[in-house]
């Protein structure tokens, strides 16, 4: 049986007192899991992500990564313990645009001495290695990431995600500007690098015709007592 990795019990959250946003019984994800959450827009998909990444706390209910509580945590230990833990895909990949690939995948160990004391001297050669894999070519490390085409800049962020290991993985619509051929090789390129780290994955995405890809799916809108709210 897995081990637990991210753990929601109870979670209520609303922007204002009298309007609850999301009203979660549990949501479960074990360690080396991928699970796949069906959230379109209104659905409080972006409001679920930032409590799961300790940018917002729960008003009830509770959130725990690895066992760690995030009402344990202030907010600087939150930031450190985000960094340390988990790696995120964002939809519009939010590279920095004058940044090489490389330089855009080693960021992440600026802001987490755990990421980059696993990664420990060979930083840039891991770095490389993953976009490797993930199918970029080398005479694309050194271009800066304006210049690199939408695929070529989904493979950085991932490879960005993935670099020093971090235990949880959260993509947010990281193929819904990709055609069908290239979403599909981005996907088993993720999984397989997922897999070799152990790392649970955590995507979430309005397009169904994904789920079965995945350990596990769930649908936010059914999970939700609250009903529909800000994205």
């Amino acid at each position: 049986m897995r081990s637990a990795l991210l753990a929601i019990e109870g979670l209520r959250f609303g922007y204002q007192p009298e309007r609850t946003v999301l009203d979660l019984p549990e949501l479960h994800l074990a360690a080396g899991e991928s699970l796949f959450l069906r959230g379109p827009s209104g659905s409080g998909k972006s409001t679920l992500l930032n409590l799961i990444a300790g940018v917002l706390l729960p008003q009830a209910g509770s959130i725990a990564l690895l066992g760690q509580s995030y009402a344990s945590l202030g907010a600087g230990g939150r930031d450190r313990f985000r960094a340390d833990h988990i790696g995120f895909v964002f939809q519009q990949f939010n590279l920095l645009p004058y940044f090489d690939a490389i330089d855009n995948v080693l960021l992440p160990l600026s802001f987490s001495p755990r990421r980059r004391q696993r990664v420990g001297s060979s930083a840039r050669a891991q770095a490389a290695e993953l976009l490797a894999r993930l199918n970029l070519d080398t005479r694309e490390h050194s271009r800066p990431a304006v210049e690199l085409s939408v695929g070529q800049q989904q493979r950085v962020a991932a490879a960005r995600a993935l670099i020093g290991a971090p235990e949880l993985i959260v993509a947010d619509e990281p193929t819904s500007a990709l055609d069908a051929d290239t979403r599909d090789t981005f996907l088993a390129l993720l999984f397989d690098e997922c897999r070799r780290a152990g790392a649970g994955l955590l995507f979430v995405s309005h397009d169904r015709s994904l789920e079965a890809r995945f350990d596990r799916a769930l649908d936010l809108p059914a999970l939700n007592r609250a009903g529909a709210g800000p994205c």
